[in-house]
């Protein structure tokens, strides 16, 4: 199903939360790799556990935020960065795993970048870039994302029947080739959200995604950077495969709607897509029934 309209009452729930007080912490766990220790950063419910968990995909430029990552390239536990780290964190990121972290989900952030020495990003029309190969969203971050599972399921703290999955970007992109690689398996990611992501050949392991997992796909109408067209195109199909797919298409809203940042923020559209896109993720993740 698809979505054109921002329903007032939803936008009428939600305030924007502020970014986290505190940095989250920075824990360490293997990527399904089988060679790759993965950083995270882990937001935390001040409610007593366990807690259902969220893993938050982070795109193309990375976790940490473009005024500190310029200089970064490895970070690992023998080689912490002092200016990505779990200080350094973009705006979203942190606005993101806090507002998880207030709503009773234990939400883990993977740094799939720092530990393969590439902790800057990559900018734009960087897809084709030789340098992007060893973190690439179809063969290499789908495993970063399996290794977070199986971490966050070894935790006490945390339910492991009810873990999900967020991605943007090219995360989400990753996002949807994971849930691809579960198919219909049902011990994997409970449910994915996925903004604005890549959707051709390049991008993607299937343009017929089957999967029992329900998708939320959110995208902007106006956005610059990938296709709104070809990603309705995928879940048209995967929809009519017998996939759950729900898309929200928001009007005149751009690449990074949910950028807190005042580039973004100063547009209307992307403005009311934040506010109503926090609104339905809770509600995606929390009607997936036990």
């Amino acid at each position: 199903m698809t979505h054109h309209a921002i329903p007032v009452a939803l936008l009428m729930l939600t305030t924007l939360p502020t970014a986290a007080a505190a940095a989250p912490d920075t824990v360490f766990f293997p990527s399904a790799d089988g060679k790759t220790e993965i950083v995270g950063y882990l937001f935390r419910p001040q409610t007593p556990g366990p807690h259902p968990a969220i893993v938050l995909l982070h795109g193309r430029g990375g976790p940490y935020s473009i005024n500190v990552n310029k200089d970064c390239t490895l970070v690992s536990r023998a080689h912490p960065s002092a200016a990505c780290n779990a200080g350094g964190l973009s705006r979203r990121h942190a606005m993101w795993g806090q507002y998880w972290a207030d709503h009773g989900y234990l939400a883990l952030l993977p740094d799939s970048f720092g530990p393969r020495g590439k902790a800057h990003g990559f900018g734009r029309f960087t897809h084709d870039d030789p340098d992007r190969a060893d973190v690439n969203e179809k063969t290499v971050r789908p495993l970063d994302a399996e290794g977070a599972l199986g971490w966050l399921r070894s935790r006490k703290d945390v339910r492991g029947d009810r873990v999900f999955l967020q991605g943007w970007s090219n995360g989400g992109s990753t996002a949807l080739n994971v849930m691809q690689r579960q198919g219909t398996a049902s011990s994997g990611y409970r449910a994915a959200l996925v903004f604005y992501p890549g959707c051709g050949p390049a991008a993607l392991l299937a343009q017929t995604l089957t999967t029992i997992a329900p998708i939320t796909m959110l995208l902007g109408s106006d956005d610059e950077e990938v296709s709104p067209a070809r990603c309705q195109d995928v879940a048209r199909r995967s929809i009519a495969a017998g996939s759950k797919i729900d898309v929200v298409v928001y009007p005149g809203a751009t690449h990074d709607f949910d950028d807190p940042g005042r580039k973004r923020q100063t547009v209307p559209a992307n403005s009311a897509a934040l506010r109503d896109a926090m609104v339905r993720a809770i509600a995606a993740v929390e009607s997936v029934q036990d």
